[in-house]
């Protein structure tokens, strides 16, 4: 694919776009921009836009079961999310000591509906102090795992064995077997990046196929793997620092791709001045609906 195939949906100026989520039933895409404290959502049919403001950073959104408001990761925990009538907030975890400082990053919902969010130091990225949580249904909070630098993902394959995660910092996704009781297995090292030509892998979905879409933060580009870990293709986003993205749109065909203007040079800003954009390109190989 080349760079003609990738649109900019919306020059929204994202210091720090990330999780994006296909809301299937609102036709909507809904993304953060995590930095700004602020949630957006495009509408697909009309192309209308929608923004609120939160009162700290918000990492992500995930849609709930009963399609009464979401679940969101804020800077210092989970909570659960009303937009309207108003926006509402109610916290379920706050899992870090006070002063730490800590926040929590990027998460997803595997397919029994366990949300698995990772954390890690807000400023000092070579401190290992990350975090994976699992947060059952009942609410219950659990370490998964730790020593992560900067916990980005995670995503799932679509038989719910194997569970994808990232660490950022050290351009390293992991395979971790998933026991249908939430137990994870040994960690795997499945794929390790080259920073200096495939940039740093960042948020991830997972496709019918079973293969893996990663954005590559300073690679300038998405690309999808092999379950095996296999490059298989490639799409170049006029950014550099492409930061998540995920499948939808009417056949979720659809990839949608947040990007991030921190960690540019004005140079480089000038270069590709759709920096912080909302970008979409069709793919050939469906996705599959978000977990919730």
């Amino acid at each position: 694919m080349s760079n003609h195939d990738v649109q900019c949906l919306w020059q929204v100026g994202a210091q720090l776009g990330e999780g994006p989520l296909w809301v299937a039933e609102q036709n909507r895409l809904y993304f953060v921009d995590l930095k700004n404290q602020t949630l957006h959502a495009l509408d697909a049919a009309n192309g209308e836009r929608h923004s609120w403001v939160m009162p700290d950073y918000i990492c992500w959104l995930i849609a709930r079961r009963d399609g009464d408001g979401f679940m969101a990761g804020l800077r210092d925990g989970i909570a659960r999310v009303w937009l309207e009538p108003e926006l509402r907030i109610e916290y379920v975890a706050r899992p870090f000591p006070e002063g730490s400082n800590l926040r929590m990053n990027d998460a997803k919902v595997d397919s029994t509906g366990r949300l698995w969010a990772g954390s890690m130091h807000n400023t000092d990225y070579a401190q290992a102090v990350g975090m994976l949580f699992r947060l059952d249904k009942d609410l219950t909070l659990t370490v998964a795992d730790d020593g992560y630098h900067i916990c980005n993902g995670p995503a799932f394959s679509n038989d719910g064995a194997t569970m994808y995660h990232t660490d950022s910092f050290e351009g390293r996704t992991y395979a971790y077997p998933l026991a249908a009781d939430g137990t994870l297995g040994e960690s795997r090292v499945w794929r390790q990046f080259e920073g200096d030509t495939e940039g740093s892998p960042d948020g991830m979905t997972v496709d019918s196929e079973g293969c893996v879409w990663i954005a590559q933060w300073g690679g300038g580009r998405v690309c999808r793997y092999s379950a095996d870990g296999a490059l298989l293709q490639t799409v170049r986003v006029p950014a550099r620092n492409p930061a998540s993205c995920t499948l939808g749109g009417p056949e979720l065909k659809t990839l949608f791709i947040t990007t991030a203007s921190e960690d540019n040079t004005p140079e480089q800003l000038k270069e590709f001045p759709l920096t912080g954009g909302l970008f979409a390109v069709q793919v050939e190989v469906a996705g599959v609906p978000a977990a919730r």
